[in-house]
């Protein structure tokens, strides 16, 4: 895995962590199973072996409305940033970020051209507002994220050091 480079998760990571506020694999288009949701990647700064996933969605118009209302009563919004994504705007959603570990990694999303990124700015600023928001988290102010991200990460942690043994 690459840090700030964009992947699928596997199906497992849904069954092995069954929080109701992951976003889940799905889309089915004519019988052809599609990834989504995509997830942008940067690693955990405390264990080397853990990502954060911060999926991003095309519900551009949904995501703007609770961007704005959230503007409009908090005079700001660290939990949704809006990036181009191969010339479309998505909303990168940090309230639905959770962590993962490589086995649940199930590929790269990747063009013609090779590795999907943002650009170095809004790289930035996603990782800068996710990181906010995981302090927060971590200080007890757990209703930014909606996954219960401490508990999977504590799970991951485990399993790490487990399967090193």
């Amino acid at each position: 895995m690459t840090e700030k480079h964009f992947y699928f998760l596997k199906d497992q990571y849904f069954v092995d962590f069954p929080d109701e506020y992951l976003m889940q694999n799905k889309e089915t288009i004519a019988g052809i199973s599609h990834n989504r949701p995509c997830y942008y990647a940067f690693k955990d700064e405390e264990c080397a072996d853990i990502f954060w996933m911060i999926p991003f969605s095309s519900k551009i118009n949904k995501f703007h409305e609770i961007y704005n209302n959230k503007i409009e009563k908090y005079g700001r919004c660290d939990t949704i940033v809006f990036a181009e994504v191969l010339g479309h705007e998505k909303a990168f959603l940090i309230q639905n970020m959770c962590p993962v570990s490589k086995k649940y990694i199930e590929n790269e999303y990747i063009d013609s051209t090779g590795a999907v990124r943002l650009s170095q700015h809004k790289e930035q600023e996603l990782k800068q507002k996710a990181m906010l928001m995981l302090s927060l988290v971590e200080k007890g102010y757990r209703n930014l994220v909606f996954p219960d991200i401490l508990k999977i990460k504590e799970s991951l942690i485990t399993d790490i050091e487990t399967s090193e043994d």
